[in-house]
């Protein structure tokens, strides 16, 4: 048993987790993102099963998160790097500004509330689906990315959005190279090549800010459940490699779309939490 949790419920849940991997992975691999915004829902709606406390289900949801995309976002991006569709020279220049998002994201992430990572997923993630669900070509600020420390600023946002919803910051990234007229294929490969640099030292970050914390479930490093981390990491990565063919024979309307519908389902969880507090 965990908790007061009878073992059939436990393997049930171990199978929800499973799954959610294979679509995780997929996600990743499709939209160039981590597949955290998939995940952070369905484990902070399995944290309840397991009585985490309400006070840091949230933070555990996004640390374990992130912890999963690490392997989910190297597998990727080297599904992407192989057909070619990565601009390695803007994951050059955005890589050190977003590290430094991530790093004021996990010091944010150590003093906010549960309700304040939501409302940060409810407001972040409305804007970004004002993009890509009415959104039109027309929307273009350039011809090419410009060589404007405003990128750069742009990259450290991204930093600490990402790491506060426990994404990758692929549909941040997309949004930037594509409103510079950049293809959708290559904005989604570009993308999961700097996914990386948010999870990696955003899960680091996660650990940190829950080292002390009490009352979380067996398994768990920080705000990082290793158990959640075993039963989902195996199948995304499988998945990764099927996403990411499946995303060079979709129009970008197709895929901005499918980001958008994906993006409001999440956020309008969220919301639906914050008002009535389940």
């Amino acid at each position: 048993m965990i908790g007061d949790l009878p073992l059939g419920e436990v393997a049930m849940i171990f199978g929800v987790l499973v799954v959610t991997g294979l679509v995780t992975g997929f996600i990743a691999g499709l939209l160039g993102a981590g597949g955290g915004g998939l995940l952070t829902p369905v484990l902070y709606e399995v944290f309840g099963l397991l009585s985490v406390p309400d006070e840091s289900r949230m933070h555990l949801a996004v640390g374990t998160s992130l912890a999963v995309m690490v392997p989910t976002t190297l597998r990727s991006n080297a599904a992407h790097k192989g057909r070619g569709g990565t601009d390695t020279a803007i994951v050059k220049r955005l890589a050190f500004p977003i590290c430094l998002g991530v790093l004021f994201g996990s010091l944010v992430a150590g003093w906010i509330s549960s309700d304040g990572l939501k409302w940060v997923w409810v407001i972040f993630g409305l804007i970004l689906v004002t993009k890509l669900l009415i959104g039109r070509d027309s929307w273009r600020l350039g011809d090419d990315v410009p060589n404007s420390f405003l990128v750069e600023c742009y990259g450290v946002v991204v930093g600490i959005v990402s790491t506060l919803m426990s994404v990758g910051g692929g549909a941040y990234i997309t949004a930037l190279l594509t409103i510079y007229g950049r293809p959708i294929q290559q904005a989604v490969g570009t993308a999961s090549g700097l996914a990386p640099v948010v999870v990696i030292p955003g899960m680091i970050g996660l650990i940190w800010a829950g080292w002390n914390v009490q009352g979380l479930p067996i398994g768990s490093i920080g705000y990082v459940n290793m158990l959640g981390f075993a039963a989902i990491v195996p199948t995304s990565v499988l998945m990764a490699p099927v996403g990411a063919r499946l995303a060079h024979g979709f129009s970008r309307y197709q895929l901005e779309t499918i980001m958008g519908l994906f993006i409001l389902t999440i956020s309008i969880r969220f919301l639906v939490s914050i008002s009535l507090g389940v």
